[in-house]
């Protein structure tokens, strides 16, 4: 159950970053409203997600599915650079986390 929580961290955590662009420096209320909602339920699941999985594991994950997924958001709504040298280092960070995955973490009990 930890790594679905730290999924839905991760999830809420892009939802949050992208949510700022939509805020406009935190000048329009419901954009702000639903950013800080999506920050909390961020902050939620990674606090329920790191009482079974070790806080470093958990911390690198939850960052990186945030900065992939905000990276993809970015192109896709922004239109912001597409050049291959950030996806080689975005995919970096996908190669760690599944590393990450793969290390051998003791399963939640």
């Amino acid at each position: 159950m930890a790594w679905t929580y730290l999924a839905l961290a991760g999830c809420f955590e892009i939802a949050w970053a992208v949510g700022l662009k939509y805020t406009v420096g935190l000048t329009r209320p419901w954009p702000t409203i639903g950013t800080v909602a999506a920050m909390l339920a961020s902050f939620w699941f990674l606090a329920l997600a790191a009482r079974s999985l070790p806080i470093g594991t958990a911390y690198a994950v939850w960052t990186g599915v945030g900065v992939i997924g905000t990276t993809v958001l970015g192109v896709i709504l922004f239109n912001e650079p597409r050049d291959w040298q950030r996806a080689f280092f975005v995919s970096m960070i996908l190669v760690g986390i599944i590393g990450l995955k793969l290390a051998g973490v003791p399963a939640p009990t």
